[in-house]
């Protein structure tokens, strides 16, 4: 497999925790199962951040940014039983990127993290 794409972003933490107050900024950015997710966590701030910021490195890494068909809301971050994040793809957004890689076999590495004031992602892409 070869690298197709990488992608990083970092965000300040408080910029998330002031958006998330508006409901429409959350149906617009968030799936449902990460909704859930991040209201139960303490941190709830903190989890969406992170969340957030493995969206926008997601479009970075496939080179297109958010446009044309690729959806916040459809780049749903989840964790597998041992926690490990994991990026699954919904609806149009799923489709465009399959049609991108013209169905080919790709693999989407995440990895998370936050300090502080600031949450952090990384995406690798490799098909």
């Amino acid at each position: 497999m070869k690298i197709y794409g990488v992608g990083a972003d970092i965000i300040k933490i408080s910029r998330i925790k002031s958006s998330i107050k508006k409901n429409s900024f959350i149906r617009r950015i968030f799936d449902e199962k990460e909704i859930l997710r991040c209201k139960k966590q303490n941190k709830s701030a903190s989890c969406f951040a992170k969340r957030f910021a493995a969206k926008e490195a997601f479009s970075k890494a496939i080179g297109t940014g958010v446009r044309k068909g690729i959806n916040f809301n459809e780049i749903v971050i989840l964790n597998d039983k041992n926690g490990k994040p994991f990026i699954k793809l919904l609806g149009k957004t799923k489709l465009k990127i399959e049609k991108k890689f013209k169905k080919k076999k790709f693999k989407i590495s995440l990895s998370l993290s936050d300090e502080d004031d600031y949450a952090v992602a990384f995406v690798n892409i490799t098909i």
